[in-house]
Order: C-alpha cells, then sequence, then structure tokens
C-alpha cells in the first residue's frame, strides 16, 4: 500500500484551491492592488486562474482529483511580483490558456472548425499587445497535423480567420482616427532582432533568479511526465508532448529575445504550472516530499526577495 506523504495530502484536499486563492489575494494586496488601483490586472490573474481550472478539468491532465496544476500557476505568476502591474501581460497570459482550452477540444477532428476558430482567436487577441506571439503559429500548425490530428483545410482556414477577426475592429478604430503608420509598426516588429552579449543581457538580478527557477520547476515536470508516460492516457500523451514542444520553444525564444521576457516568461509559468503540478500530484516518494517543501519555500522565498529588492541591475 503506498504511503501518502504530506506532499499527497496537500496536493489531493480540496483545500488547496481556496487557500493558494487567500494566499493570492494577500499578495495581490501587499503588491498595492487597492491603493494603485489594480483591479483589471487581479481579474486577469482571477480569470487565468479559472481557465487553468477548465484546463486540468476538461483534458483531465492529472488522473486524480488535484489542483495543483492552478494552484501552481496562481503561486508561480505571483512570485514574479515585477509582471503584475502589467495589464497587456495579463490579457496574453489568459488569451494563451484560453487557446489551450479550445485548442485541444479539436482532437482527432479535422471538422472542428469552431474550437480551432476560437483557440485562433484567443491567439489573435494576445497577438495585439505581443505581436511576436505570432511566431508560434506555424509550430502550432504542425502541432495540429502530427499531434492534434485535426490539420485539414476547414481547421486552416478558420485558423486564418481567428488570428484576423480582432484586427478587424483594430483597423476599423485606426481607418477612423485615419492613422496608418501605427498598425504598419506593430507588424514591422515581426522582422526586428536584437543581439545581445553576456556583459550586456538586458535581465536584472530578478528577473534571472524567477526565470532559472521556472525553467527548473519545467524541466523537472517535463522529465517526470516523460518517464511516466506510460501511466497516462494517450490523449493525455499528446496534450504533454504537444505543451513540452511549444514550452522548449519559448524557451528559446527568450534566450535568444530577452526583450520579450515579461511576455515570455508568462508562457513558461503555464507550462511549468501544468508539468510541475503533474509532477506533485502523482509522486509519492520520501525524496519527492522533500523536494515538493523545497519548492515550497524557495517559490516563497523568491516571491519575498521579487518583492522587497524590486528590480537589481545583473550587470
Amino acid at each position: 500500500m503506498a504511503v501518502r506523504r504530506l506532499q499527497n495530502k496537500i496536493a489531493e484536499s480540496r483545500w488547496a484551491l481556496p487557500l493558494t486563492a487567500v494566499y493570492g489575494v494577500a499578495v495581490v494586496v501587499a503588491l498595492g492592488a487597492v491603493e494603485r488601483q489594480m483591479w483589471a490586472q487581479t481579474l486577469l490573474l482571477a480569470l487565468s486562474t479559472l481557465l487553468m481550472v477548465e484546463l486540468n478539468n476538461a483534458n483531465a491532465l492529472i488522473r486524480i482529483y488535484s489542483r495543483m496544476v492552478s494552484c501552481s500557476y496562481l503561486v508561480l505568476s505571483l512570485m514574479a511580483t515585477f509582471l503584475f502591474p502589467s495589464v497587456s501581460g495579463g490579457v496574453v497570459s489568459m488569451a494563451f490558456i484560453a487557446f489551450y482550452v479550445f485548442f485541444f477540444q479539436s482532437y482527432q477532428d479535422k471538422q472542428a472548425v469552431g474550437p480551432i476558430f476560437a483557440s485562433f482567436l484567443a491567439l489573435g487577441i494576445a497577438s495585439i499587445p505581443f505581436v511576436q506571439i505570432l511566431y508560434f503559429v506555424p509550430l502550432l500548425w504542425l502541432l495540429m497535423a502530427i499531434r492534434l490530428q485535426s490539420f485539414s483545410v476547414r481547421t486552416l482556414c478558420a485558423s486564418l480567420l481567428g488570428i484576423i477577426a480582432p484586427y478587424w475592429f483594430v483597423a476599423a478604430y485606426f481607418i477612423y482616427l485615419a492613422d496608418y503608420e501605427t498598425p504598419l509598426r506593430h507588424f514591422s516588429e515581426l522582422a526586428r532582432f536584437s543581439t545581445f552579449s553576456l556583459t550586456d543581457y538586458p535581465l536584472t538580478l530578478n528577473e534571472l533568479v524567477t526565470l532559472g527557477f521556472v525553467v527548473v520547476l519545467m524541466m523537472t515536470g517535463i522529465i517526470h511526465g516523460l518517464r511516466q508516460r506510460s501511466k497516462d492516457k494517450l490523449r493525455t500523451q499528446m496534450i504533454y508532448e504537444l505543451m513540452m514542444i511549444v514550452a522548449l520553444f519559448a524557451t528559446v525564444f527568450l534566450a535568444q529575445q530577452p526583450q520579450h521576457y515579461g511576455f515570455l516568461l508568462r508562457i513558461l509559468i503555464i507550462h511549468a504550472a501544468v508539468f510541475i503540478g503533474h509532477f506533485m500530484s502523482l509522486t509519492q516518494t520520501r525524496a519527492t516530499n522533500i523536494a515538493f517543501l523545497l519548492i515550497i519555500v524557495a517559490t516563497l522565498a523568491i516571491t519575498a526577495f521579487n518583492f522587497i529588492s524590486g528590480s537589481q541591475p545583473l550587470f
């Protein structure tokens, strides 16, 4: 009979998400959400967390009852305290999670025009504050074909219409203003790449520590998922493999173009939450129980470090 350790009791508790939400409220208040009236940021974080719950429930990401995916997302998002004030960053986070919620509904359905349109509509919305998210589109089409098995002429057209749809409204606004330069500058950013050396790498100490920790958690979850993949259903295996590819793409993208750190770290946090949530819920050895406690302590320590020190130059 398997031993239920503290790690498993917390991971399987129905109080995990409510208590994490209370923690989230405390951190948000400490960050000045009330004094600075950051209601939009708070609402976007809450909606993103609820979408993570839906992503987990709809796709049975964890084969037992556990809220570790959504709890991990909320805690990791608040750990990067310097990201919280950005409304556009919150929009990108929520839109990317919504993309996955609809995207996975098209599994093995080449006629799934509705879910594909909705998923790429979310990406189109995300591309308004962060146009570089369009770099993900060719990769996602490839994954539609080889992993989701939902790629067809109809779903391709649906994806294109979804991406374009938000720009119909934006274009009407700029036409009304007779401003044609702003849309051109927006899309011209896609052709702009920067190069950095180690001595002028544009990340602060806080940002580097936070990124390193998120990547370590993500890779820990990925390695665990690959080792234990045979215990999951085929559809769940497909989801984890697809998200792993997207996560690795985002990691390389961030390493090469760190000026997009704020948006790409949010995307990595989404993936890290899924992978580490799977790890914390489905392991039960003495070593992983210790690792679970160390992860909690390290997360709280980095949260405090980011909150107290603010932004410190790396060089």
